[in-house]
């Protein structure tokens, strides 16, 4: 936890600080807090307002309500299952997770399939989860790094472009993942305190939950299992049956769905199976963009024919081949490609050809923006594993094995999405730790209420 390095006071009546009471100054922060989330769902509405109209748009057959998670929803709502992930009805698929198409069918059948209504139901309901995110982000980030950079990091939040845009202009998983992920974290930040094996257990419930609406976060389940083990383990504590009831958990949350995978498509696919079309998507050769999208069936014709005529699983097995292929033949340049990605992921930037600047107009200020967060992340992240190395550990290995898949495929600021609230913490962490930042006394002492350890560590 960031501290100053003063010298602490003698100890202080826990009921009061000054003359103002601990019940009054913690009903204050939860009134805050709730400003901020209802500021936050504010911002988003508007504009909710402004690009609902872009989203019932016919063009491309509906595509910019929910692309392959819009196609799944229709076919849901319509009462064919779970299935055609493109616009022709194309049978069983697992190519999208199943929480959030299920979620947007929900809307469909009760405000009608493409219509108004609906979009601007799922994306106030987008807009909501996303305002949400402040609480987790908020006491996550309090945990870590303290109330003060938590309140910032919250409002930063609240007013964070990416994550208005995203959930508010966009019909996908972003926001509802966000919020799901950010409380796994925030749990698994404490879960080394839990004795009892029910919060072990809900805590792999909620990760399965997670899973079911972006598998992208696996990676990080067995990292957060073993932080929260090694510690149980040093206080010679039973720390078997608990990693391995949040183990359980998951996997009871997963099991389902794998099952009907495999019955479906006759292939053992726990969550969704587009790994390799993605990867051949981002190294087919074509490095105009990182996202290839003439490698997709949604933007191809002739691959859409592809798909109809092989169907799911062996188009995506030919996917593999030509993906595994051309990542054989050419070593050097997937290697160099990946590095590519990894730079596009923390820095925006991809070409600065000028018919790519043309398609993006929005490139060259990403640039700027995603570097500066990028930068002052590496400040935060700095500074809270000078002071403290057990806590900071976390956020380096989130930020280091989260990307990862992202370098292999393809990279674009959304597949960010999930991790942008533990970015925005160790944002908030860089800029706070300038010294013209640095809070008087008495304001610092204010900035620890509802901690009275960090008060303690504080004071002056």
């Amino acid at each position: 936890m960031l501290a100053s390095t003063c010298e602490p006071a003698a100890a202080k009546p826990a009921t009061f600080f000054g003359s103002v009471p601990v019940r009054f100054r913690q009903k204050s922060a939860g009134v805050r807090l709730s400003i901020i989330v209802l500021a936050a769902f504010a911002i988003r509405l508007v504009l909710v307002a402004c690009i609902f109209p872009q989203t019932i748009s016919p063009k491309d057959h509906f595509a910019e309500f929910g692309w392959e998670m819009g196609w799944v929803a229709r076919s849901i709502a319509l009462g064919h299952g779970f299935s055609s992930p493109f616009y022709p009805f194309t049978g069983p698929t697992a190519l999208v997770p199943p929480a959030f198409p299920y979620l947007l069918a929900g809307v469909f059948r009760v405000f009608g399939i493409y219509s108004a209504l609906s979009a601007v139901a799922i994306l106030s309901i987008n807009s909501i989860l996303s305002a949400l995110t402040c609480i987790p982000l908020y006491f996550s980030t309090k945990n870590a790094l303290g109330v003060r950079t938590a309140t910032f990091a919250a409002w930063a939040w609240a007013f964070y472009p990416f994550a208005i845009y995203f959930s508010a202009a966009r019909v996908w998983d972003y926001a509802l993942t966000g919020l799901l992920f950010t409380t796994c974290f925030w749990l698994a930040q404490q879960l080394h305190h839990q004795t009892r094996l029910f919060a072990w257990l809900g805590f792999g419930l909620l990760y399965g939950i997670t899973a079911l609406s972006n598998p992208s976060v696996l990676s990080l389940f067995p990292i957060f299992l073993v932080l929260a083990a090694l510690p149980i383990w040093r206080r010679r504590e039973k720390w078997l049956g608990r990693t391995f009831t949040a183990l359980f958990a998951l996997l009871i949350v997963l099991a389902p769905w794998t099952v009907r995978n495999y019955r479906a498509l006759h292939t053992l696919t726990p969550v969704r199976d587009n790994f390799w079309l993605e990867c051949w998507a981002g190294n087919d050769g074509n490095t105009f963009e990182s996202n290839d999208r003439w490698a997709h069936p949604a933007s191809n014709p002739a691959e859409m024919q592809e798909f109809q005529s092989l169907g799911e699983v062996r188009y995506l097995a030919r996917a593999q081949d030509l993906a595994k292929n051309y990542i054989h033949r050419h070593p050097f340049l997937f290697i160099q490609a990946s590095l590519h990605r990894a730079l596009c992921f923390w820095t925006g930037y991809w070409s600065f050809d000028r018919a790519y600047l043309d398609d993006q107009p929005t490139e060259i200020p990403n640039i700027f923006f995603s570097t500066a967060l990028t930068i002052w992340m590496l400040i935060g992240l700095r500074k809270l594993w000078r002071s403290d190395r057990s806590t900071a550990l976390p956020y380096v290995l989130l930020m280091a094995i989260f990307p990862l898949t992202y370098f292999l495929t393809h990279a674009s600021p959304d597949y960010r999405q999930p991790i942008e609230p533990e970015i925005l913490a160790l944002v908030s962490a860089g800029i706070l730790s300038l010294k013209k930042f640095a809070p008087p006394k008495f304001e610092q002492a204010l900035s620890t209420e509802g901690d009275p350890l960090l008060a303690a560590s504080t004071a002056v």
